[in-house]
């Protein structure tokens, strides 16, 4: 009798329309998690918390930076659903607009613990003590990656940098969560998250799918 394979830790970027931030930040990722030799235990993708792009291509701005950094892309808008919180592990918000609209839309609590803001896990979330949100939901504008749809090019290039810097605390949390020792995954999963889902917090919650 052989071992079932390991099934795919699974995360999906969210901006608002799918078409200039999340987008931009599903291909900086997957390029991380390749590089990292990581293709096939993880799995990226991205949605908007509206549907006014779906179908759409990303931004030409957005295509023109990865182009530029050196970024393969592909990319169809589409809208995140709440059916999808079941398959997916990690659920990451570019602002905390998104989160806050996010965890409104998550089913349940769990579900709800798999949202987090992308800035969490880079050098602005680990140094932000304020980052966590309260009984009202609201969270450090901070750690947002600014919507740079109705501004200049330099907009795009500065939020590229954000969501780089960013990605690799994420690719770290990520890989150790997927390389762990199958024996030792249970403890592994459970660390790091409080019962509010503190988005200052970069630990990864514990529901990967197995």
């Amino acid at each position: 009798m052989t071992d079932q394979p390991q099934a795919p830790f699974r995360v999906c970027f969210v901006c608002t329309g799918n078409i200039c931030r999340s987008p931009m930040a599903e291909s900086v990722f997957r390029a991380r998690v390749a590089e990292d030799g990581l293709a096939g235990l993880v799995e990226v993708d991205s949605a908007g918390t509206g549907g006014w792009h779906e179908g759409d291509g990303a931004d030409p701005r957005t295509v023109a930076v990865l182009r530029a950094a050196g970024y393969a892309h592909e990319h169809t808008a589409r809208q995140f659903q709440a059916a999808w919180f079941d398959h997916l592990d990690l659920v990451i918000a570019l602002d905390s607009g998104h989160l806050r609209a996010l965890r409104r839309l998550a089913p349940t609590a769990r579900d709800a613990a798999k949202v987090r803001l992308l800035r969490s896990y880079g050098a602005a979330g680990a140094s932000n003590s304020t980052a966590g949100s309260g009984e009202s939901g609201e969270m450090a504008t901070d750690l947002d990656v600014p919507d740079p749809y109705y501004g200049e090019f330099a907009g795009f290039e500065e939020c590229l940098e954000m969501v780089e810097a960013a990605s690799d605390g994420l690719l770290e949390a990520v890989r150790s969560t997927v390389t762990a020792d199958t024996a030792n995954a249970p403890e592994s999963r459970t660390s790091g998250i409080d019962d509010s889902g503190n988005a200052n917090c970069p630990s990864l919650p514990a529901n990967h799918h197995a």
